[in-house]
Order: C-alpha cells, then sequence, then structure tokens
C-alpha cells in the first residue's frame, strides 16, 4: 500500500497543480483612500467557453480523521476549482498531475497553514475535499454549465493518507 506523507504547501511545492490563495504576496494594492490592500488575482478561473465561474460555499458536516484510506480521485477536465477556507484551520489536499490517465505514484499530499486555500488547474487530479473538523467553511469557485466538469478514478489498491506530523509550518 502507498501511505501519503502530507508535507507542507507552499506555491513552490504546489505550482504543477494549481496556485496557493493566500496574502503573503508582495502584489497588493491600496484601494479606498488607503484604508484596504487589495490582493487580487491570487488565481484565475480558468472554465471552457460553455462555462461559467461560480461562486459558493461548503460546509464539512464530518471531519476526517488520519490516517485515512481512499481509493478513488477526481478531476474536473473543463475548468479548475479552488478551495479557500472562510476562517483559519488547516486542511489537507492531495493531488497529481492533469492528465488523462493518473497513478497512484504520481499522488503527493499537502496540509496548508491554516490560511492558504487552494486553486487545482484544470484536470488536475485531486481526492476529495478533506476537512479536520466538523463545521470547517470554505469559499468554493469552479466552473458550472450545463456539461459534466467531472471524471471519477478508482484506484485498484486503497492509498493511505497518513497522519499530520507537524504544525505550524513551512519548512
Amino acid at each position: 500500500m502507498i501511505i501519503l506523507r502530507p508535507q507542507a504547501l507552499t506555491r513552490e511545492r504546489f505550482a504543477a497543480y494549481g496556485d496557493v490563495i493566500d496574502t503573503a504576496t508582495d502584489h497588493a494594492s491600496r484601494i479606498n483612500s488607503g484604508r484596504f490592500d487589495r490582493f487580487g488575482e491570487l488565481s484565475l478561473v480558468e472554465t471552457d467557453d460553455a462555462g461559467y465561474a461560480s461562486i459558493g460555499i461548503l460546509r464539512s458536516r464530518v471531519a476526517t480523521r488520519l490516517p485515512c484510506r481512499f481509493r478513488s480521485v477526481e478531476r474536473h477536465p473543463l475548468g479548475s476549482q479552488a478551495f479557500m477556507p472562510l476562517a483559519p484551520f488547516s486542511f489537507v489536499v492531495v493531488v497529481a498531475p492533469p492528465g488523462t490517465r493518473v497513478r497512484v505514484k504520481d499522488l503527493r499530499a499537502f496540509v496548508t497553514d491554516g490560511r492558504q486555500g487552494v486553486n487545482y488547474r484544470r484536470g488536475t487530479w485531486h481526492m476529495p475535499l478533506v476537512a479536520l473538523e466538523a463545521g470547517q467553511e470554505f469559499l468554493v469557485i469552479d466552473r458550472a454549465g450545463t456539461a459534466s466538469n467531472w471524471d471519477r478514478h478508482e484506484f485498484d489498491q486503497p492509498v493511505e493518507l497518513g497522519t499530520i506530523q507537524r504544525v505550524g509550518w513551512p519548512e
């Protein structure tokens, strides 16, 4: 069995799968007479010509206990999909590069620092959302439209997502 050990989420580590969404950037601009910093274009929403951007909120009903086993991943071939926590909390993402095929050996696991969100690039394979506590809420931005934007792949063997070794990263 493959065991994935989550590592700290950084822009560099996650670049092949999408964007890290956070305010740890020097690209802020002052707006509203200098009363606010705007962190614009932290990530771009990808969608095909027939779709459109949709904004929603997800609330976890059940906590995912680590370690946990899973057998499937999903992807969204017609558009990107972003998740941003609505309060400070860490969550885990499991990803593999975009493509028509996905292999267990290509999976990588990351844990956010409590203030980061992610935007999966169009076609990036990922495990369904992992919330570590019930009631955690995420802002979701993804592609909507009439065409199906969801593919699922079932692995022949289970994959174990290991426990988080450390909090308070990055390394």
